[in-house]
């Protein structure tokens, strides 16, 4: 089977693909999971997703790699952080190994819809849970759904990367000792009507601060910060409990220390301190990362020196190699690349 799909103009949207996994969760067990056809779900008008809002989610991509391999990258740490996400929510958590079969029969399932080596298209994953029975009082539900569909994707840049601009948000993402560490889908319909209101007002994303005190780096509403030292030899990344610890961000400090030979900060970062940086990034699944060139806070602008017509010189240096990885022309560090293989 081949499929009618131009890979050059495909955008950053949904794509319905033949098949997706479904296990259910009843009885205090998950089911055995299957493939199905039917992109449809039924359930209660009384659900606890659409009650209380009682669900979470992950995103990862599948690759054809230069030797024309079909890969998925690093998807155990998505399983980990998705049973993360699931105890905080009071969800049953689906185990990790059952995780790693649904990615890869769900892959292979929609081979066909995996974009050609060179084309910048991916195959992203939609891996999710609910809560699907009668929930009326303010309490977990006791059924779930875990769901896990595929879409192609083009490139995150149509027009290659160019840096954004952000501005400092009046809005906060998370609050202390919240959700902001999990990938609960309440967090981002929080973040909605902040980045609304900054696209009304010409801005591509939001920087947000610690709810606490409003002075410290957190994240955007879906990636978390990078930034590079004047002197190029250093990459510091903000620390705080209620930032979503990102699988890109974690792969991008490896990269940064391990390949490039650079140093690497995980800690708080000041706002007041950000001007002092070369280069910012925001860096997650879709994009790997989205190069900042300039931060409105309040009347005031921070204007990084490497400016606004083309990404950093160290920011371009970890985001080719880490793509070079995932598609295979740099050799992976064990365990990264999981190879979709003939079910």
């Amino acid at each position: 089977m081949s499929v009618n799909i131009d890979w050059a103009t495909l955008g950053f949207g949904y794509v319905k693909t033949p098949y997706r996994y479904v296990s259910l969760y009843k009885n205090g067990k998950w089911d055995n999971g299957t493939l199905t056809g039917d992109d449809k779900i039924v359930m209660t008008e009384c659900a606890g997703v659409l009650q209380y809002a009682q669900t979470a989610f992950e995103g990862l991509k599948a690759y054809t790699t230069e030797d024309g391999k079909i890969v998925t990258f690093r998807p155990d740490l998505n399983a980990e952080r998705m049973i993360e996400s699931a105890k905080r929510l009071e969800m049953p958590p689906f185990p990790s190994d059952r995780f790693l079969e649904a990615v890869d029969r769900v892959v292979y399932a929609n081979r066909e819809y995996v974009p050609p080596y060179g084309s910048g298209a991916t195959l992203y994953l939609r891996p999710f849970m609910f809560g699907s029975s009668a929930v009326i009082g303010v309490k977990p539900a006791m059924e779930y759904h875990f769901r896990l569909f595929a879409t192609p994707v083009g490139p995150y840049f149509k027009g290659g990367i160019k840096p954004i601009t952000i501005r400092v948000s009046d809005f906060d993402r998370a609050a202390p000792r919240g959700t902001g560490h999990i990938k609960a889908g309440l967090n981002y319909a929080m973040s909605l009507h902040a980045i609304v209101n900054a696209h009304e007002q010409g801005f591509d994303e939001n920087m947000y601060l610690d709810p606490a005190t409003r002075t410290y780096v957190e994240e955007t509403g879906g990636a978390n910060f990078i930034f590079v030292t004047r002197d190029k030899k250093t990459i510091v990344t903000p620390k705080s409990d209620s930032i979503l610890p990102s699988i890109t961000r974690r792969s991008l400090c490896y990269v940064a220390e391990k390949y490039l030979g650079l140093k690497v900060e995980h800690r708080p970062v000041k706002l007041e301190e950000v001007a002092e940086f070369a280069e910012c990034g925001l860096c997650g699944t879709a994009a790997v990362i989205s190069p900042v060139g300039k931060i409105y806070d309040h009347g005031k602008e921070i204007v990084f020196p490497s400016g606004m017509d083309s990404m950093g010189e160290t920011t371009k240096k970890l985001y080719d190699t880490l793509t070079g990885i995932q598609m295979g022309k740099i050799p992976a560090p064990d365990g990264w690349i999981r190879e979709i293989k003939c079910q």
